[in-house]
């Protein structure tokens, strides 16, 4: 299924490795500031909208910068999967 992450993207949950709050990075954990920069540098990110991101997207080939919340982004996954499981009952 695919989920709204802002803007005109929609992704499949499918693909999806990771969400992250942008207010939980902090200089001190390198190892993602590296992971971010280099997928920027290696034109792997992509900004989903001008306002400021709030999330981090992490799929298979792609970064995704977000204004919309983590908590929101968990629940569009959570609600289409528990709309699907009940088209199924």
């Amino acid at each position: 299924m695919y989920v709204h992450i802002g803007g005109e993207y929609s992704i499949s949950d499918r693909y999806i490795i990771g969400i992250i709050d942008m207010d939980s990075i902090t200089p001190k954990q390198t190892d993602m500031i590296h992971f971010l920069a280099k997928a920027e540098d290696e034109g792997r990110a992509e900004y989903v909208s001008e306002e400021i991101p709030r999330s981090v997207i992490i799929t298979f080939d792609r970064v995704y910068f977000t204004s919309i919340s983590t908590t929101t982004l968990h629940k569009r996954i959570h609600d289409m999967h528990t709309s699907r499981d009940k088209a199924f009952l």
